[in-house]
């Protein structure tokens, strides 16, 4: 991991713009950015991808109540570079993983190029009531952002906007940044439900305000270290009332550990996992997400 003077910057920051029936999420990935990515050697192309994932995770995820759950994206494809990418959050912790064919990558960097085709799955485990919950939709658009924004617009009929950045490289480190932007639908009495003007085409006054003054934002704005959530905020809204909650700081977690995998090989039948151990009698297990191989003694 790469080591730096400076504090890190990583933040995520609820908001809501009340007047206008919009809510949203600015977050910034910095050390745990750095952390996740180091594990792996990743080309460019590949590193990028996953720091958008992995930021874009970090605000769906940040969306949920503190511990109420996990959230996972998962790509998959085939036909391109990239034939798996998982990243997940519980709790303000993020990691992430890419499989792919370093023969197969060239100078594919947009989502045609690096997927070929396939679909996008976003899980919801909630904790606090056992539910799970499971939206698929294509693989489409120009980036991860682009198929995010179709998901919500698509399956979900909720209005999003969402600006995703990335800076840096191996040699130098990695920033993230990103925005969600979300309209829901109007609670007040005698105002216009957004189901109306969703069912009549057209977009939502509110709604296109919000837009104009969000999209805005610059890969700069995003990925600047020295400018707050607070600040940018501001930048962009500052002729609104905006109301912040301060969210978890989003840290990189992988939950594999020996008591965490002894737990699950304890489950198996004693002859299968006579049949998972080596020579020396211990199970070796390898988690892709941290690049680690545990030996357990079970």
């Amino acid at each position: 991991m790469l080591e730096t003077l400076a504090p890190a910057a990583d933040r995520s920051l609820g908001f809501s713009v009340a007047a206008r029936n919009v809510r949203g999420r600015v977050v910034r990935l910095d050390a745990a950015l750095n952390a996740v990515l180091s594990a792996h050697a990743y080309p460019q192309p590949i590193a990028n991808l996953l720091a958008e994932a992995l930021t874009l995770t970090a605000l769906l995820g940040g969306t949920m109540q503190d511990g109420a759950g996990s959230l996972t994206l998962q790509a998959q494809s085939s036909g391109g570079a990239v034939d798996l990418l998982v990243c997940d959050y519980a709790n303000g912790q993020v990691r992430g993983y890419v499989r792919h064919d370093p023969e197969m990558l060239g100078d594919a960097h947009d989502l045609p190029g690096l997927f070929g085709t396939g679909h996008l799955a976003i899980t919801l485990d909630a904790s606090a009531t056992s539910e799970r919950y499971q939206g698929i939709v294509p693989l489409e658009g120009a980036s991860l952002s682009d198929a995010i924004t179709g998901y919500f617009e698509g399956s979900e009929q909720l209005p999003t906007l969402v600006r995703v950045a990335v800076s840096g490289d191996a040699a130098t480190g990695w920033i993230a940044g990103g925005i969600l932007i979300q309209h829901l639908a109007r609670s007040e009495i005698g105002g216009e439900r957004l189901a109306v003007a969703i069912d009549e085409g057209r977009a939502h006054p509110d709604w296109e305000h919000v837009v104009a003054l969000a999209s805005t934002v610059s890969p700069a704005e995003l990925t600047d270290p020295e400018l707050s959530a607070e600040t940018l905020l501001w930048r962009l809204f500052h002729e609104e009332e905006v109301r912040v909650v301060e969210g978890l700081v989003p840290a990189r977690g992988c939950r594999c550990s020996p008591a965490h995998i002894a737990t699950v090989l304890g489950k198996f039948p004693e002859a299968e996992r006579a049949e998972m151990r080596g020579d020396d009698g211990k199970i070796r297990v390898d988690c892709e997400f941290c690049a680690r191989t545990w030996v357990i003694d079970v």
